[in-house]
């Protein structure tokens, strides 16, 4: 037979063909219009990959920048303001120059200088700052209409301000002038006080105060007019406090008080001060912008506080204005408490973030497997008829980034606009890498799988295939960097390596999925073996879906790696999630509870009414409200000679603060400890107290106390006394020794029988309420004034105060949710890898007779062992995580944002839901799958299941 060069037969007639060259088809278009459906399944996985990746950074950055501008909220404008201040101008000055230098021009000047040498980021808030003179020592006013508490004369300081009209409204009168200029020795200025400082020390418009002189007259200040405050809460007026109200002072001798005031001069008054003792002193008043700093200038503004306060800010200031000046804030320790929160937040929330990072990761890479796995035979195809590695490699590489770059950059603009206001470049990045890695995906594992040309592949199942001593050095690998970060935890805890920064602190936070990873290979590893060691029995059983389905499970491809990998590491960063968040919340419930020793707290410094407990019983949502009486300053000593130790003694009904104690499990005991034992109702020894005694506070008795671990230490348990505040005394002798008890918190305390003590130091001070829902305003409402009313609830709402907290717990809680997600995303790529062959296998089976019932039994117990391994296995490597890491991670920077709290240190504990509900939930998602695949294949039928031709 003969036949041409294109291969048709000789003489035979094929069809018609078009002259000129063939112009072949397009790889990247052919392949979209292929596998249209796979494109779009792509596109939609790096989108939402993409967006979830770049928004991540920018919620941080909005909850910590909202976390800084609370914190700079907070703190009062006198701690955050930059004061700086020079003396009187130099004494050799002549009085003209001197009188020159406080003016305002000359202040004007000065306080130019130092606006000048703020350096970014910090920027000063212009409207707000302010300068001017005054006088630092307050002198006496001894004018008698004048308020005066106790008698003594109130004091006035002297303040001649810049731009008084801009801030202030005057409610009566007019602002204060200067026509004339004024001097040393001018006799009479004008001032004005603000509504405050008017009521308070009983100054009209029109009144005249005398301020003494220095070797002059007294200086006549006479009041033009009273204003109010624009802003009262401002730094103008919050920077010296003074200026707005007067402050009460109490002299520590003999308890007398008298007022401070200020009086308002105008802005170019400031040289009259310089005839009085005052010590005038001239200031500019640096309030900071805290709308425009951001988290990740804190550095920088921590840098541009210390060169203002002693660096190099300061020497251009003194070098301008006066060698003399110089400054002062608390600024820095604003933005340094802000600092230390934020690194007791910050490893915690990277926990989540690693975790829900490698499992989108791993999806990724699941993806690109399953597409490379439905494309092996193509690319087979093309390596056997010449296709060059580089050139397969590039087609795919273009094929894939037409699909994911658009994509991410879809996923990159949605990110963008739900999370507005942050940094673009960390969500840039993010965006970036989640695209490249979706683009080389598929390559990479193409290149892997096809560097040499085969036709057939060779078999995987893992019990066959001996690992190479590459995996083996990547496994040893990983598990040395697991070990690593795991004892880096817990050696230096989360504070000490968010202090230090770097590549430690990712290590630290990598911990939990390492340790998640590990357990992943060396399960990959083993479990097939006790499956086919399970199969010899289980072929003895009758039927032949049990046998079937263990064999099956102990042949499973290699590829199951990833997909445990991904099950594993979300469920143990959802386990770890889940216990950081339970703990929180426990560590939120035991300091409020400790702080109020109840579900609520009635407390006086005086004696509650008698009334008080039945009318708070009697309101809705209290159950039980136990009397107390608490003197916080009692003074315990053995022997009159010695010295005292203080101690809170509280007296109760044993009963019921027994019983409460053992219901809020704050150092439960039983009635009786509070019981005398004695003959006569006590044991033998003295006590006595002012007043008339009751019950078995009459006549000689030693009282049986709880004590607080440091008062057992010192005193043991032979009889001492204890003096109260009413000078009354109790011999006591410690029967029982508690941590805690609820009517204390934080000082050593002795708990006793109110039958023991006088009739007066018996009277309750304070209620301990019980309930579920307490009703704040009806008891606040009930308890009437000068009464503190605290609730539970109230408390531990107090702890949640800064944005940081609560956007840590969003930002852990939606990337705990966003790795469960992906897992569960794991598993159904997992499953639909393998359900073509699934498919054909019970098609196969049917025709053999297999029942569709034992088709759905069979695709069921062959998915529940890896179902039930990965939820095993997630459980365990969660609960031992936790258990590792625990002893290195302290909540009580996100629990309690460095708010007073009891309590001591929050650990993290593990919390049972979160370990058993994700496992559980896998375990019912494989199940629910693998009915569905079930269900499917009954619905196709046999017939198309096996066409001829198919490979599967």
């Amino acid at each position: 037979m003969t036949g041409t060069d294109d291969g048709t037969k000789a003489g035979t007639r094929g069809p018609a063909r078009a002259s000129g060259p063939r112009v072949p088809a397009p790889w990247v278009r052919t392949r979209l219009r292929a596998a249209p459906a796979a494109a779009l399944a792509l596109a939609l996985l790096v989108a939402l990959t993409a967006a979830l990746a770049a928004a991540f950074p920018r919620a941080v950055d909005r909850y910590e920048d909202a976390g800084l501008r609370r914190t700079l909220d907070d703190a009062s404008p006198r701690r955050t303001t930059v004061q700086f201040f020079a003396p009187r101008p130099d004494l050799e000055l002549s009085l003209g120059e001197g009188e020159n230098a406080l003016r305002e021009a000359a202040l004007r000047k000065g306080y130019d200088a130092v606006l000048a040498a703020v350096d970014k980021p910090l920027v000063a808030d212009r409207a707000q700052s302010s300068y001017g003179v005054r006088t630092s020592d307050p002198t006496d006013a001894s004018d008698s209409f004048l308020a005066r508490p106790s008698g003594l004369p109130p004091r006035v300081a002297l303040v001649a301000q810049n731009a008084l009209g801009a801030h202030s409204r005057p409610a009566s009168g007019r602002l204060p002038r200067a026509t004339d200029p004024v001097t040393a020795t001018t006799s009479e200025v004008e001032a004005a006080v603000t509504t405050e400082t008017a009521r308070t020390l009983h100054i009209k418009v029109g009144s005249v105060i005398h301020v003494p002189g220095l070797e002059r007259a007294p200086l006549a200040v006479r009041i033009t007019g009273i204003v109010a405050p624009r802003e009262p809460d401002g730094a103008y007026w919050m920077s010296t406090p003074l200026i707005r109200e007067p402050s009460l002072i109490q002299l520590p001798s003999d308890g007398g008080t008298y007022w401070i005031g200020a009086l308002l001069l105008a802005p170019d008054a400031g040289p009259v001060l310089l005839g009085t003792p005052g010590k005038p002193e001239r200031y500019w008043q640096v309030a900071p912008d805290t709308s425009g700093p951001t988290a990740h200038d804190v550095s920088g503004l921590a840098s541009a506080v210390a060169a203002l306060e002693s660096g190099p800010g300061l020497a251009r200031i003194r070098e301008r204005v006066d060698p003399l000046t110089d400054a002062t804030t608390d600024l820095d320790e604003v933005l340094s408490s802000f600092t230390e929160l934020r690194s007791g937040i910050t490893p915690l929330v990277a926990v989540a973030a690693f975790g829900a990072g490698t499992v989108a990761a791993v999806v990724i890479l699941m993806a690109s497997g399953l597409a490379a796995e439905r494309r092996r035979g193509e690319l087979a195809l093309v390596r056997a008829r010449g296709g060059s590695l580089p050139g397969v490699l590039g087609r795919l590489l273009a094929e894939t980034a037409v699909v994911a770059v658009p994509a991410g950059a879809l996923g990159l603009g949605a990110a963008l606009l739900a999370v507005p206001h942050a940094r673009l470049s960390s969500a840039v990045a993010a965006a970036l890498a989640v695209t490249v890695l979706a683009c080389v995906a598929l390559p990479v594992r193409a290149a892997f799988a096809h560097r040499a040309v085969r036709v057939h592949g060779g078999r995987e199942d893992i019990a066959s295939v001996r690992p190479s001593r590459r995996r083996t050095v990547a496994e040893l690998t990983v598990l040395v960097l697991a070990t690593a970060a795991v004892a880096a935890l817990r050696r230096g805890g989360t504070d000490d390596a968010g202090s230090s920064g770097g590549s430690g602190d990712q290590l630290v936070a990598l911990a939990p999925v390492l340790v998640g990873v590990i357990a992943a290979l060396v399960l990959v590893r083993l479990y097939p073996f006790p499956l086919r060691r399970l199969a010899g029995p289980a072929g003895r059983l009758r039927g032949v879906v049990a046998p079937l389905s263990l064999a099956r499970a102990g042949r499973t491809s290699a590829s199951t790696a990833l997909p445990l990998l991904a099950l594993l590491t979300a469920l143990t960063t959802a386990a770890f999630g889940g216990s950081v968040l339970a703990g929180v919340h426990t560590a939120r419930d035991h300091a409020a509870l400790l702080a109020t020793g109840a579900d609520g707290r009635i407390e006086a410094t005086h004696a509650l009414h008698t009334a008080l407990p039945g009318r708070i019983r009697d309101i809705r949502g209290v159950r039980e409200a136990v009397p107390v009486s608490v003197a916080y300053r009692a003074q315990a000593r053995r022997g009159s000679g010695t010295a005292g130790e203080t101690a809170a003694l509280v007296g109760v009904e044993p009963g019921p603060y027994g019983q409460l104690s053992r219901e809020l499990d704050l150092g439960g005991f039983p009635a009786r400890t509070l019981r005398p034992t004695g003959p006569g109702g006590g044991s033998s020894g003295s006590g006595s107290g002012s007043g008339s005694g009751r019950g078995r506070g009459r006549g000689k008795a030693v009282v049986p106390a709880i004590a607080s671990p440091s008062l057992a230490d010192r005193f043991g348990t032979a009889p001492f006394s204890v003096q109260l505040e009413d000078d009354s005394k109790v011999t006591v002798r410690i029967a029982a020794v508690r941590d805690v008890t609820p009517a204390v918190t934080d000082l050593d305390f002795l708990v006793v029988d109110r039958e023991a003590l006088t009739r007066r130091a018996a009277r309750p001070t304070a209620l301990l309420l019980t309930g579920g829902h307490l009703d704040g305003a009806a008891l606040r409402r009930a308890a009437g004034g000068g009464v503190d009313v605290r609730l539970r609830a109230e408390v531990r709402t107090a702890y949640v105060h800064s944005p940081l907290q609560s956007g840590a717990e969003r930002i852990y809680t939606a990337a705990v949710a966003a790795g469960a997600g992906y897992a569960v995303l794991a598993l159904l790529l997992a499953l639909v890898r393998a359900a073509p062959e699934r498919s054909a296998l019970l098609a196969r089976l049917r025709t053999m007779g297999l029942t569709w019932a034992q088709g759905r039994r069979l695709l069921v117990l062959e998915s529940l062992p890896q179902a039930l391994l990965a939820a095993v296995g997630g459980a365990l490597t969660g609960w031992a995580a936790i258990r590792l890491l625990a002893p290195g991670l302290d909540l009580t920077a996100i629990a309690v944002a460095g708010r007073p709290a009891p309590g001591g240190t929050a650990r993290l504990r593990t919390d049972a839901l979160s370990l058993l509900v994700p496992s559980l939930a896998v375990l019912v998602v494989a199940t629910g799958v693998a009915l569905a695949q079930a269900w499917w294949t009954g619905r196709r039928g046999s017939v198309r299941e096996l066409r001829a031709g198919d490979g599967r």
